[in-house]
C-alpha cells in the first residue's frame, strides 16, 4: 500500500531534501508540498494524504495550529511534526493538539521513514529524548487562551492588536495580561514574556 504524503515545510533547501529522501522508499508519494501553514488544511482536504509531515515553524499559521486544525477536518490523516529544537513545551503543545509523531529534524533519515510508517499504522512516535525533557519540565500555571494572548504580548502586538486578532474586547485582553503577571509573580508584562520563555512556555 501506498501512503500518501503531504509536506509542510518553509525552507526551500529542507524541503527539497525531505522531498528527495521520502520517494527513496518505494510505499511513499508525496502528494502535496507546501511552505505556509495557512494553505496545509485546504490542501489536505484536497489531496487527501495518508500523513501530514508539518514543520512546527511554518510562516502565517505555525506548524502546531494548523495540525490541530486539519485534526478537526481530515481526523483520518495523521500527522507527523517535524522540529529543529527540542523544547518541551513545544512537545507539550503538539501532544496537546494529538499530533500523531514529534521528530527532530536531526533524527536519522531511517527514523523518519520508519515514523511516517507507523503513524500511518496508527500508533504514535515520539522522541524519546523531548519525552523525557518533558517529563521533567515544569507544567505551565497558565491557561491556553493566557498563553495565546501572552505569545502575540511576546511577538510584539499591542493589546488593541492581540484583541482584534483574537476577537476579544480590549478589556479583556488586559485582564489576561494583568492575571498572567499575577500567576508567574511578574513585574510587569516584559519580565512574565521572559520568565515564560525562560521556561519554555512560549514558542
Amino acid at each position: 500500500m501506498t501512503i500518501r504524503i503531504l509536506l509542510a515545510e518553509d525552507m526551500n533547501m529542507v524541503r527539497g531534501a525531505l522531498v528527495a529522501l521520502l520517494d527513496l522508499e518505494d510505499d511513499f508519494e508525496v502528494v502535496c508540498e507546501l511552505e505556509h501553514g495557512d494553505r496545509i488544511v485546504a490542501a489536505a482536504l484536497e489531496h487527501r494524504p495518508d500523513v501530514a509531515i508539518i514543520d512546527v515553524g511554518l510562516p502565517g499559521t505555525d506548524g502546531l495550529t494548523a495540525a490541530a486544525r486539519l485534526r478537526e477536518r481530515l481526523p483520518e490523516c495523521a500527522v507527523l511534526i517535524l522540529t529543529s529544537l527540542g523544547r518541551p513545551g513545544t512537545l507539550r503543545r503538539a501532544l496537546t493538539a494529538q499530533v500523531s509523531g514529534y521528530l527532530l529534524k536531526d533524527a536519522p533519515p531511517q527514523e523518519l521513514a520508519t515514523a511516517v510508517r507507523t503513524v500511518a499504522a496508527g500508533r504514535r512516535v515520539i522522541d524519546s529524548q523531548l519525552a523525557l525533557s518533558v517529563w521533567n519540565s515544569t507544567e505551565s500555571p497558565l491557561t491556553a487562551r493566557e498563553t495565546e494572548v501572552l505569545q502575540l504580548a511576546a511577538e510584539g502586538l499591542k493589546p488593541t492588536e492581540v484583541a482584534r486578532r483574537l476577537g476579544l474586547s480590549l478589556g479583556t485582553v488586559r485582564n489576561y495580561l494583568t492575571t498572567v503577571v499575577t500567576k508567574l509573580k511578574a513585574r510587569n508584562r516584559v519580565d512574565a514574556i521572559k520568565i515564560a520563555r525562560d521556561a519554555d512556555w512560549l514558542l
